[in-house]
């Protein structure tokens, strides 16, 4: 039984989960990565608890191949209290300007069937005078308070600025849903080629603007603003996840929020190949501190499915201590466990010092602990990253290993790594592996070339104090 959800035959594109009587209604742009391309559609799977989903297959199909919702691209789905409206991107690739391919914002409504929608083309519209009718998307329509109009974002671009930094959350009013007048943008900072997938919401004194960014790092971010209309400024760690886990978009129940996004595919199921759009739903749940920053874990419900937890066996390897974790001040040591299960939660609590040094899980890794993937946490640098090796090579020569490359250098975080307690739970489900530090930080990625290896410890210039090594499984 998998963990991650994804249809039979295609992958999961961007999100926009729904909430709805305690279910939650994940809809997404499925991609079957046909060619030539058929349009796409959106489809729709909804779960309770992120362990069991149930798929209601494809809920908008493509408007076909005349329509200016060829492809229906990422949107918003709201309840008016008498309707509910989903507002989506409409994109045709034979309806082109000098420039590229235009977006238009389109509207359906439901009578209250999540899975049916009546579609109506009179209603779409496209960009404004000033912005690039070519970068119009991902709507996504809030209100502050029930007796003010609607609000509507979406990632654009501005005209006559450099690519890099014409970015803008434009923002659009309406009190009906159905005509809309643009007013001044969101958040205008002058930087990526555009914010995708925006989304606001608050949660208790502080708001929230969630975005994509589309330009030069490919991550979720968010800001936070005392109110509605800011100023949006940058939390010490601003990302969701690193750069296999796009598109994030949240939604509340009970008082807790949860952040859904696709982990990426990479190209030929490798683990050199380039990263690829859509791939599998994962969640993560956000908690908040009190100065507004987010934190991130895995969710309670989606930990308590992998019932059949162990006290994992580690034995020492080249002469390290029979104690795991009580390596030398000024070299490497490593114990090895059995092989990994899959799927499986790995979960490590210890102590750390002031002298500890790097530190962390082999994954996967042969009986020499040489060869597969590592999770390293490095106190000195506060930060995550993801390695592997062999990292590849250049040449048969000893010296032509890339060994000039620290890590997996678009696969690292900062984590703070103070003195003191602190749990590492890696989540492995097939080709994913999702690391989360203290319920705070999240560190995704693929393993596709080991797909089976032992599980180990590692140590690099300092102890660290293991309080406990479990191994949960799924009964």
């Amino acid at each position: 039984m998998t963990v991650h959800f994804r249809p039979p035959g295609g992958y999961v594109g961007d999100l926009i989960p729904f909430e709805r009587d305690g279910r939650l209604w994940l809809f997404y742009l499925l991609d079957e990565r046909r060619d030539p391309p058929t349009g796409m559609p959106w489809a729709l799977a909804s779960t309770e608890d992120f362990v069991s989903y149930t798929d209601h297959g494809v809920v908008l199909p493509s408007g076909g191949p005349d329509a200016a919702d060829f492809d229906c691209y990422t949107g918003c789905v709201i309840d008016d209290g008498e309707q509910l409206h989903l507002f989506y991107t409409g994109h045709n690739p034979a309806r082109r300007t000098a420039a590229g391919d235009l977006q238009v914002v389109c509207h359906a409504t439901s009578d209250g069937d999540l899975t049916q929608w009546q579609r109506h083309p009179d209603h779409t519209f496209g960009a404004p005078a000033g912005y690039w009718p070519e970068d119009w998307r991902d709507p996504y329509v809030y209100r502050v308070t029930a007796d003010e109009p609607w609000l509507m974002v979406l990632a654009a671009r501005h005209i006559g600025q450099p690519e890099r930094r014409g970015g803008v959350v434009a923002r659009l009013t309406s009190t009906d849903l159905v005509t809309w007048q643009p007013t001044t943008p969101l958040w205008d900072p002058h930087r990526f080629i555009t914010q995708e997938c925006p989304e606001v919401f608050q949660w208790g004194d502080w708001w929230y603007l969630v975005y994509s960014e589309f330009s030069d790092a490919f991550q979720t971010r968010y800001r936070i603003a005392p109110g509605p209309e800011g100023p949006w400024s940058a939390p010490v760690r601003d990302s969701i996840d690193g750069r296999a886990r796009y598109a994030s978009k949240s939604v509340a129940r009970d008082g807790r929020r949860f952040f859904v996004g696709w982990i990426a595919t990479r190209q030929g199921d490798h683990d050199d190949g380039d990263w690829e759009w859509a791939g599998d739903l994962a969640v993560l749940e956000a908690s908040q501190q009190a100065d507004g920053t987010l934190g991130f874990g895995l969710p309670r419900e989606l930990v308590d499915s992998f019932t059949d937890a162990s006290n994992l066996r580690l034995e020492p390897i080249d002469g390290s201590a029979g104690t795991p974790g009580f390596g030398p001040s000024d070299g490497y040591a490593a114990w090895l466990g059995p092989m990994l299960a899959d799927p499986c939660i790995v979960t490590l609590t210890l102590e750390l010092t002031a002298g500890s040094g790097a530190f962390g899980l082999l994954l996967r890794t042969d009986d020499t602990a040489e060869t597969g993937y590592e999770l390293r946490l490095e106190p000195a640098r506060n930060r995550i990253v993801f390695d592997r090796w062999p990292r590849g090579r250049t040449g048969p020569a000893q010296w032509q290993a890339r060994g000039d490359v620290p890590h997996a250098v678009e696969l690292e975080r900062p984590c703070p790594l103070p003195a003191g307690a602190h749990t590492v739970q890696v989540l492995i489900d097939g080709s994913t592996c999702v690391a989360v530090v203290d319920d705070q930080v999240a560190l995704t990625t693929r393993l596709y070339d080991h797909a089976s290896g032992r599980i180990g410890l590692f140590t690099c210039d300092g102890p660290i104090d293991v309080t406990e090594m479990l191994v949960a499984r799924r009964s």
